[in-house]
């Protein structure tokens, strides 16, 4: 992405809240071998590229002074209760040095996954975005996830995705961490196999019992009833 910063005459705090009024936002550009650089943004075109997932992951094509610089945005300060951005800060990036970034995982095809449609779970999205160290040149907009293969009892892990190229995870220590966890919704209908094998033991059952209840009432029916006792004679 692309965006025009102007130079920034002068500095402070009431310098920065009259910018700030007259719809410019401060900002400073860091790092490389050059001193930092004040600079000043239009507030209404930085507020909309905020808004953006690339003006916060991918190396950023700032215009100043007629060349073009390639910086990434590294600090965000809003206002506590406006829609206000206060201040941006910027480090320049250079070519030969690996870049320590946060890049956003694009997950899909959950809904067409055997947990998903035919075992009654749901994918729980743990991790959204990862760290990674890689040269800018390499450093993606965001990484592709392909959840379709997602099973019921089996979570995805960090091993289990396929980084690109020149990319490499940083983890601060965490093996393998967890991204996508497979949960079983409660109440969730069981599929017909299930069903099947689930209510053939209880049909077995009632049939021996449907079988046993006639010869029950047979020996019962055969069985002689007690003679009823006789009555005394009436008399005469």
């Amino acid at each position: 992405m692309k965006f025009v910063a102007f130079e920034r005459a002068k500095q402070g705090t009431g310098a920065s809240r009259r910018l700030r009024i007259s719809g410019r936002t401060p900002a400073i550009v860091y790092g490389g071998t050059a001193e930092p650089q004040a600079v000043e943004l239009d507030h209404n075109a930085l507020w909309h590229a905020l808004k953006k997932e690339a003006f916060h992951a991918t190396v950023l094509d700032m215009e100043f002074k007629g060349a073009d610089h390639k910086v990434l945005l590294r600090n965000v300060q809003m206002h506590p209760y406006k829609q206000m951005v206060l201040h941006v800060d910027f480090q320049r990036v250079d070519a030969n040095t690996k870049l320590h970034m946060k890049v956003p995982l694009h997950y899909s095809g959950d809904e067409n996954s055997p947990a998903v449609k035919t075992e009654g779970c749901i994918a729980n999205h743990i991790v959204t975005e990862i760290e990674v160290l890689c040269l800018p040149a390499d450093l993606p907009e965001f990484i592709a996830v392909d959840l379709s293969g997602l099973k019921k009892g089996v979570s995805l892990h960090l091993n289990d995705i396929a980084l690109p190229k020149g990319v490499t995870a940083v983890t601060h220590g965490k093996n393998n961490p967890v991204l996508v966890s497979v949960v079983m919704v409660a109440g969730a209908e069981v599929p017909a196999a299930e069903a099947a094998d689930a209510t053939a033991a209880p049909a077995a059952g009632g049939k021996a019992a449907a079988a046993k209840a006639p010869a029950a009432a047979k020996g019962a029916a055969g069985a002689k009833a007690p003679a009823a006792a006789k009555a005394p004679a009436a008399k005469k």
